[in-house]
């Protein structure tokens, strides 16, 4: 049986920034795995320094820009690493590895 690729979405939780200029110093994510049958998720906050340019106005911030902030902060290698953490808990769940119980019981 084909197994389906699975889908990571990473998505904002919320943003935290300075009242003054809309500065965003934090930003908290989520990461969703699903592949069709089994779904796992991991949640994180991350830090920003002030940009030295100019800073993009708080309402015009979009979900996909503060993604890509955190993607870049992370890197390639860690966006990779987490991903794939993600989907070994996919695989557990596809084919476990551990179990509990008691052999005598039904």
């Amino acid at each position: 049986m084909a197994t389906t690729p699975t889908v990571f979405t990473w998505h904002i939780a919320q943003l935290e920034r300075e009242t003054a200029d809309g500065y965003v110093f934090t930003a908290h994510y989520t990461i969703d795995a699903n592949d069709g049958t089994y779904t796992a998720g991991a949640y994180g906050s991350l830090g920003f320094e002030r940009p030295e340019d100019d800073l993009i106005p708080f309402a015009d911030l979009t979900e996909e820009i503060v993604i890509g902030w955190v993607k870049d902060k992370f890197g390639p290698e860690k966006v990779a690493e987490i991903e794939a953490a993600l989907q070994a808990q996919l695989d557990e769940q596809r084919q476990p590895t551990r179990a509990s119980g008691l052999p005598w019981s039904n």
